[in-house]
């Protein structure tokens, strides 16, 4: 599977731990959750869904009957309603606790983040810790490239060589934030403990 297949599959998965939906309403959720940015088409969904439901990780409960009301609105199609199996659930959770690299990817991290609540503390620390390091190494190796081609680019690259740094360091700067808050409470944590 995809990078990009195992977070949708990941997405699914949480937004059906927290109720079932059909897939429309799955449909805006995950664009909500992926963010602005992010255009999921239904020739994207409807096949993890069915590749979930294969796999037992879904239930798709069977339309419900057209309306017997004749003031109800017609030409609707019927919606087939997705909710998590126990299998499913059990897939979500070992999924959250895989804290390894994929977890740092850019794919994967924002999905995992929304989910965060789900997760004890050091997994959540493994995974900042490990995407502020990945974004590290990426800073470093761009700063390189940037400096090595700086007299043969012309404004507009250059431009977008900046906005692009100050986007990591923006998220580094941030990450480091998350890591110390999340260091306080697991200190709070022990010394309540003690």
């Amino acid at each position: 599977m995809t990078r990009r297949g195992a977070a949708l599959e990941l997405a699914v998965l949480g937004l059906l731990h927290d109720a079932p939906m059909h897939g429309y309403e799955l449909r805006k959720q995950l664009i909500a959750l992926l963010g602005w940015g992010r255009v999921l088409s239904y020739g994207t969904l409807y096949p993890c869904l069915k590749a979930l439901t294969k796999s037992g990780y879904i239930i798709a409960d069977p339309p419900t009957e057209p309306p017997s009301d004749p003031a109800e609105p017609r030409g609707r199609r019927n919606r087939i309603v997705y909710r998590l199996t126990a299998e499913g659930k059990e897939r979500f959770a070992a999924s959250m606790e895989d804290s390894g690299p994929t977890a740092w990817d850019d794919e994967s991290f924002g999905v995992r983040f929304a989910f965060f609540g789900r997760t004890d503390s050091p997994t959540r620390m493994r995974i900042l810790e490990g995407r502020r390091s990945r974004l590290e190494e990426r800073l470093d190796h761009v700063r390189k490239s940037a400096a090595r081609g700086r007299e043969r680019a012309d404004s507009y690259t250059l431009e977008l060589q900046r906005h692009g740094l100050e986007s990591v360091e923006r998220e580094v700067k941030w990450l480091t934030e998350l890591i110390d808050r999340e260091r306080s409470a697991q200190n709070e944590t022990k010394q309540a403990d003690q």
